[in-house]
C-alpha cells in the first residue's frame, strides 16, 4: 500500500495502474477541474479501504465547495458505502472511469448511472501521450483485470476479467510519451504477465516487449511492473536478461515463502520455483535487482511458515520488498480462515521488513564506486537501471539521465 499521490484535482491510492488512470481522469475532467475533485481508491487490503475513506474526508475539508467523486477498486466493490459518505457527491466505478461522460454533471448535477463490471466495457487506461508527461517515468497500462483467484485478493471483483491492450494501441501510447520527452516507460497492469491471453493468437508479454523495442529504437529505458514468475515466457526472460534497454529490475508477485501458505493462497508457484527463478535471473544478468511482494501473518501461518517468509528474502536476494501485514478482506476465502492475532501479524511484518532492509543495505553497499546512469526525478532524487535510489546534484533537471559514481550512502540514498 503506497501513500496517496496527489495530482492537481485527483488523489490516487494504490497501484501504478491507478496512477496511470488518474492521469487519464485528470484530462477527462478538463475544465471542470476547478470544481471537481476525485479520489481514485484502492481495495487491495482493508487498510487501503480505510485510507481511501480518510482521503475522501481530507479532500472534502480542503475543497468544501467542490464536487467530490470517488472511483477505483474500493468504490467499485462497495459503491453504496462510499455513496453514503456525506462528503461524497457521486461514485464512478472502474467500468466507467475512462468514459468522459461519467465525469460530466447531468441536468440537476447528478452523475450518469453507476455501471457495474458486467455492464461496462472495462479497458486499460490510455496513457495521455504527447504534451502530458507529468512524471519522469511514463506509466503505460497494457492490461487490467485478473483471471486468477488468490484467496486473499478482492481485486478481480473490482477490475473484472483480464483485458489486454493490443500491440498497436500500446505502441501508439509509447510513441506519444517519447514525443513528449519521456526517457523511461513502465509497463503496468493488474496482472501484467497475463497480457495477451485474450488477444487473437494469444501472444505473450515477451512479444509485446519485443515489439516496443523494435518500433521505438529511441526509447532509452523500458521497465516492467510486478510480474508473476510462473508466467514469464522464454522470450521475456531473454529480453530481461539480455537487452540493455530493458531495466535489470524484476519485481515478483511472490506473496509467501512457504509451500503450504502458497497453496492456501492459491498461488501457482512453489518456494523452490521462486528461488530457482531468482537464481536463474541473477546468473543470466549479474546486475539484476530482485523485488517482491510478501504478506506477513497470512491466516494459519505458524512459526515455521513465518520463518520461511523471513528466509526467502535472503534466498531470493530480495532488495526491493513490499511487505504487507495481512488484514482480512471481507468477501475473500482467506477472511474465513483461522486468523493470526493482529499484534503478531504486525510483529512478523516488522521482522520480514528487517530482513529486506538487511539485504538492501548490503546491495547498496555493493553499488558504491560503480558508475550508473541515473534518471532524475522532480524531487532531487533519481533511480539507476536497478532502481537503486540516488541523491542528485542540486539543480539537476528532471527527466535527464545523469552519470553517477556514488561514494557514500546517506539517508538511504546513494550519492
Amino acid at each position: 500500500m503506497t501513500e496517496p499521490t496527489v495530482t492537481d484535482s485527483v488523489v490516487t491510492l494504490g497501484c501504478r495502474l491507478n496512477l496511470a488512470e488518474s492521469e487519464a481522469i485528470r484530462s477527462l475532467i478538463g475544465g471542470a477541474a476547478q470544481r471537481t475533485v476525485v479520489v481514485n481508491s484502492c481495495a487491495v487490503t482493508a487498510e487501503a479501504v480505510r485510507q481511501s475513506r480518510r482521503a475522501v474526508r481530507r479532500l472534502r475539508a480542503a475543497h468544501p465547495d467542490a464536487r467530490l467523486l470517488v472511483t477505483g477498486c474500493a468504490a467499485t466493490i462497495n459503491p453504496d458505502d462510499f455513496s453514503a459518505m456525506p462528503e461524497v457527491d457521486g461514485v464512478v466505478t472502474n467500468a466507467a472511469k475512462l468514459d468522459a461522460a461519467a465525469w460530466r454533471p447531468r441536468e440537476g448535477g447528478d452523475l450518469v448511472p453507476v455501471q457495474t463490471i458486467a455492464e461496462g466495457s472495462l479497458r486499460p487506461a490510455p496513457a495521455r501521450g504527447r504534451g502530458d508527461v507529468r512524471h519522469t517515468r511514463a506509466f503505460v497500462p497494457v492490461q487490467t483485470g485478473c483471471d486468477h483467484a488468490c484467496t486473499f485478493c478482492i481485486i478481480p471483483e473490482g477490475r473484472g476479467k483480464s483485458v489486454s491492450q493490443p500491440i498497436a494501441d500500446v505502441l501508439r501510447v509509447v510513441e506519444g510519451h517519447l514525443e513528449a520527452g519521456a526517457r523511461e516507460v513502465v509497463l503496468t497492469g493488474v496482472d501484467v504477465t497475463g497480457w495477451g491471453a485474450d488477444l487473437p493468437g494469444s501472444p505473450r508479454l515477451g512479444d509485446l516487449v519485443a515489439a516496443i523495442l523494435r518500433a521505438c529504437p529511441a526509447l532509452p529505458r523500458l521497465r516492467l511492473s510486478s510480474l508473476d514468475g510462473v508466467e514469464i515466457d522464454e522470450l521475456l526472460f531473454e529480453l530481461i536478461t539480455g537487452e540493455a534497454r530493458v531495466m535489470p529490475h524484476v519485481h515478483l508477485s511472490l506473496q509467501a515463502g512457504h509451500d503450504l501458505t502458497l497453496k492456501r493462497m492459491k498461488r501457482r508457484h512453489t518456494r523452490a520455483e521462486a528461488v530457482a527463478l531468482s537464481e536463474r535471473l541473477r546468473s543470466a544478468r549479474a546486475d539484476i535487482a530482485i523485488g517482491a511482494d510478501l504478506i506477513a501473518g497470512f491466516p494459519t501461518e505458524d512459526a515455521a511458515m513465518h520463518a520461511a517468509n523471513v528466509a526467502i528474502v535472503a534466498d531470493c536476494g530480495i532488495v526491493h520488498g513490499h511487505v504487507f501485514p495481512y488484514s482480512p478482506r471481507p468477501g475473500t476465502p482467506a477472511a474465513r480462515m483461522p486468523q493470526v492475532p493482529p499484534p503478531l501479524v504486525r510483529e512478523r511484518a516488522a521482522e520480514v521488513r528487517a530482513a529486506v532492509a538487511a539485504t538492501r543495505a548490503r546491495w547498496l553497499d555493493g553499488l558504491l564506486g560503480r558508475t550508473r546512469e541515473v534518471l532524475a526525478e522532480r524531487d532531487g532524487t533519481g533511480h539507476s537501471p536497478e532502481f537503486a535510489p540516488y541523491r542528485l546534484p542540486e539543480g539537476t533537471a528532471p527527466g535527464t539521465l545523469v552519470t553517477m559514481t556514488p561514494t557514500r550512502i546517506r539517508e538511504g540514498l546513494l550519492e
